[in-house]
């Protein structure tokens, strides 16, 4: 699967546009740019997947840090406090992690 097999190539390069910048990240306006926000639960988690680097139904810090480069390779790494706000936005149970139920839910708030 690529991304944009689900998002429109268009809407995530305006997205990243508004994010090139470090610590210019925020999640909210990254989802309605880009689609996701308006995409269905199911889609947003067969998204949650493809950024799921070790598929292990959960996204961590370090896989967080990465999260504009699933959307295009060339994009830039999250700043540590960038990739700490995000985890802090969906992270609902507090567990250090972000489930599909929890990511779909943030983008979807």
């Amino acid at each position: 699967m690529s991304i944009t097999d689900v998002l429109s190539a268009d809407d995530i390069a305006a997205a990243l546009q508004e994010c090139q910048d470090p610590d210019t990240f925020e999640p909210q306006k990254f989802f309605q740019t880009s689609g996701l926000s308006k995409m269905s639960a199911s889609q947003v988690k067969d998204v949650f997947r493809f950024i799921d680097n070790d598929q292990s139904g959960y996204l961590d810090e370090e896989e967080l840090k990465f999260f504009l480069q699933k959307f295009e390779s060339s994009a830039r790494e999250l700043t540590e406090s960038e990739t700490k706000s995000l985890m802090a936005a969906a992270d609902n149970d507090g567990d250090g992690k972000i489930g599909a139920d929890e990511f779909q839910e943030m983008v979807h708030s």
